[in-house]
């Protein structure tokens, strides 16, 4: 007997299960299987076949989910690193991977042994309550959840169990239908041949039933079968015409499947590969024979750091390198940090290989994620692009990733299991496909561009912007000290400077955008009389106040209540609405500038599908002058007329208590001046700040990554933080606080304990403390930071209680 190894659909499992394989299952790695699990049976996925059982006495798999593997052996691979590197269950990993509305249900149902036994029941000694059961299984074949919400969880399970040791019900095991099932639409196809045709169009004539004909006559061209809504609006024939032809036996009706295809709604041009610039065509050549496996000498895959300033003409090497890629029979994918960017990407891409781009991401609809899935893994596609997610779609063949903007902490999956960041697992992607990584920024991830400086990546550069005018310089930066501002009386958002340079740009109609990373209006409502702050009761943060809505809103958990003009606490009316938000910056501009067309971009408007295209397209089309928004329109848009970028406070997040607040500050001010001067005119950037000697702020005036980077680096060497060093983030919340810290501190003395048991000399941990948010969605929560060259090592020797999330190489401490 042959025994497969599974990794089973239950939440904190963290092994696989060795199963038996019954000798009528022909079962392969990768493929979906159902198991028995405890008193359930669940799915699982198959990880590895043997001849020998791992554990002394196992259980048979159950039956099949589908009939061949679901995922390829790199999958299965990829899946496994992740689970290991990441402290994730072997399931929650292999899901990255499976299909839209794969996971389903077995459910047990019961129906009488024989049907006419309650007849005879009087002369059972039965129990009302089984009497009752008994009953109801007679009426119906009843499921047991059914049965559980009839007379409640325990007693069913109780009272089943005992019907069926007596004989008088049976189970059996029935298995949920898919979720999301192919689409498909009635078409016609002539069956008749060309001769029967003509004789039957005379007929059909001479009765005067011209309709029959007309459309007899259409079908008789077509090389295809057409569908019959298309008909129904080319001819506005009736049901009644093509039943007609149908009992002639001249056609027939059949379901064809159809894709759902996510890009019907844009429009696509087709455009040759433009002439390269001379700075391009140097780091194309650079990497260029790299990216074809037979010119590479090294078993490790070739990870190139495409370092080039805003609007230097990334995408086209990108492209470049999928060409080459492509015309050997690979395949690639291109992942982009924001859904939002998605149609500005799938623009350019789908132009250079018409219909052979897919695209995933969860903004599609389930039926269109599921087509693109199955589209994908047939082949059909040469290049995949999207957010983090896309990096797992079944992609054949795989020759190419390219991570754009690769210094995005959005490719980190920080809110469940597996937290897995997206470039690491695009390296070990590569790896395992033997293809090449290509990650493209203008303000590198420290990390990455740390290796590319030691030699592990290849370095390749873009120092000069592209726009119509030519090579181009990058956009003046002015910065302005709010310190100066207040002291002149100017109390308002927007600086003297800013507002001038807003009033010059508008009479020149060009566009504009300001940025601030914070929504709403006022970020806290204070009184001046007692000092209550308000607050959510299920959070530890301040509640916003939303103008809009005329709500205070936890941006945490979204809990929310009525502006109330009194205090909560002392019934006065002295509350103050204090701090700031794009929805008070978009007040501030229409107060000054009420003839200007202004549109705000933020979590608070994107609440629909759509509506990130919509918003865009609106503001490529010049029909809003000002863009106000959050990071959003921080993240690589291609805006050719907006020639003035603004900073309302360049401060927002320079004083976090994380160790990367600074470089997320720097990538983030660098990426909203890019946004400046990238058409026709010049632009201009106002960064406005209470710091204006902060290096960080000088650097990302001057556009010198490099300035930045040395003295970035220097401090992260100093104190041992990552590159230099791993970080682990353990977290664990309780409803209690007590005991929350009392947890939290025993975990810390274990691996105190671990570190001298071993003799670990580089490893030292931060905490335990109370997380930057300590209470969030009602749970208390206390965080351990370790710190060392593999302070996941460390954690492997240990088992956590539920409660604890595991955090491997986190994009931030707060």
């Amino acid at each position: 007997m042959n025994y497969a190894e599974v990794a089973v659909n239950s939440p904190g499992s963290r092994s696989t299960f060795c199963y038996a394989i019954p000798p009528a299952l022909n079962i392969s790695v990768g493929q979906a299987v159902w198991v028995p699990f405890g008193s359930r049976v669940i799915q699982g996925i198959v990880l590895h076949l043997s001849k020998e059982p791992a554990v002394a006495e196992t259980k048979e798999v159950t039956g099949i989910v589908t009939d061949g593997p679901l995922l390829s052996p790199i999958q299965v691979s990829l899946a496994q690193w992740i689970s290991g590197h990441y402290f994730a269950s072997p399931f929650d990993a292999l899901a990255l991977m499976l299909p839209p509305g794969f996971e389903r249900r077995a459910i047990t149902s019961f129906q009488l042994t024989t049907p006419d036994l309650t007849r005879g029941q009087a002369d059972l000694s039965l129990t009302p309550e089984q009497r009752q059961v008994l009953q109801i299984v007679n009426e119906k074949k009843i499921s047991l959840p059914e049965l559980e919400r009839t007379i409640g969880k325990i007693k069913a399970r109780q009272i089943t169990g005992q019907l069926i040791d007596c004989r008088l019900i049976r189970q059996t095991l029935e298995f949920e239908e898919p979720r999301i099932k192919p689409k498909t639409v009635p078409y016609i196809r002539l069956t008749a041949g060309r001769e029967e045709v003509e004789v039957a169009k005379a007929r059909l004539s001479k009765a005067r039933a011209h309709r029959q004909a007309e459309l007899l006559a259409f079908l008789a061209g077509q090389t295809r079968p057409v569908s019959i809504s298309e008909l129904k609006e080319c001819f506005h024939c009736s049901p009644a015409t093509i039943k007609a032809l149908e009992s002639r036996h001249l056609v027939s009706v059949e379901r064809l499947r159809v894709r759902r295809d996510p890009l019907f709604r844009i429009s696509l041009t087709t455009s040759p590969p433009p002439v390269l610039t001379s700075s391009q065509q140097a780091a194309w050549e650079s990497i260029q024979d790299g990216v074809v496996k037979e010119a590479r000498q090294s078993d490790k895959p070739l990870i190139v750091l495409l370092f080039g300033v805003t609007g230097s003409g990334k995408t086209e090497i990108y492209l470049r390198a999928l060409a080459q890629v492509i015309a050997t029979g690979r395949k690639g994918i291109c992942l982009i940090p924001e859904i939002a960017l998605t149609q500005q990407t799938v623009e350019r891409f789908a132009g250079r290989f018409p219909g052979r781009v897919a695209v995933l991401h969860s903004g599609l609809s389930a039926g269109e994620q599921f087509d693109e899935w199955q589209w994908i893994r047939e082949g059909n596609c040469d290049v995949v692009i999207g957010p983090r997610s896309a990096l797992f779609a079944p992609l054949p063949n795989l020759g190419l990733v390219i991570i754009d903007e690769e210094h995005e902490w959005t490719y980190k999956q920080e809110d469940k299991s597996p937290r897995y960041h997206a470039r690491d697992a695009a390296i070990k992607l590569a790896q395992l496909s033997d293809a090449v990584v290509i990650l493209g920024s203008a303000t590198p991830d420290i990390g990455s561009f740390h290796r590319a400086q030691q030699g592990e990546y290849h370095l390749a550069e873009l120092k000069e912007r592209i726009t119509p005018r030519g090579y181009s310089p990058l956009p003046e930066v002015t910065i302005v000290d709010l310190r100066e501002e207040l002291k002149a009386g100017n109390t308002s958002l927007l600086s003297r400077s800013l507002l001038a340079a807003m009033k010059e740009t508008l009479a020149q109609r060009q566009q504009i955008i300001l940025f601030l990373n914070r929504r709403g209006a006022a970020t806290f409502v204070r009184c001046r009389s007692c000092g209550f702050v308000l607050r959510c009761p299920r959070c530890s943060i301040a509640l916003t106040y939303h103008s809009v809505e005329k709500k205070m809103i936890c941006h945490r958990c979204r809990y929310s209540i009525p502006v109330s003009q009194d205090c909560p606490r002392c019934s006065r009316r002295s509350l103050r609405f204090l701090g700031i938000g794009t929805q008070r910056v978009e007040e501030e501009v229409r107060h000054f500038f009420p003839e200007a067309r202004v549109l705000r971009w933020d979590r608070d408007v994107i609440t629909r599908r759509y509506a990130h295209e919509e918003l865009l397209k609106r503001f490529r089309d010049r029909k809003a002058d000002v863009l106000i928004g959050t990071q959003m329109i921080a993240k690589g848009l291609d805006l050719p007329q907006v020639t003035l970028a603004g900073v309302i406070s360049a401060d927002t997040g320079l004083n976090f208590p994380d160790f990367r607040s600074g470089e997320r500050t720097f990538q983030l001010l660098c990426q909203v001046a890019g946004r400046a001067g990238r058409g026709v005119k010049t632009g201009k950037v106002i960064i406005q700040t209470y710091s204006p000697d902060n290096y960080i702020i000088g650097a990302a005036a001057k556009h010198d990554y490099l300035e930045f980077y040395h003295k970035e680096i220097d401090y992260r060497r100093r104190y041992n933080y990552p590159p230099f060093s791993q970080l682990v983030r353990l977290v664990y919340s309780n409803i209690n606080e007590e005991l929350c810290r009392r947890e939290a501190q025993r975990v810390h003395r274990l691996i105190l304990d671990e570190k001298a048991r071993e003799d670990i000399i580089d490893f030292d941990m931060i905490g335990p403390v109370p997380a930057f948010a300590f209470k969030a969605r009602g749970r208390y929560r206390w965080q351990l930071f370790l710190r060392g060259s593999d302070s996941a090592q460390v954690l492997s020797r240990l088992t956590l209680p539920r409660g604890w999330t595991i955090d491997v190489d986190p994009v931030g401490m707060v």
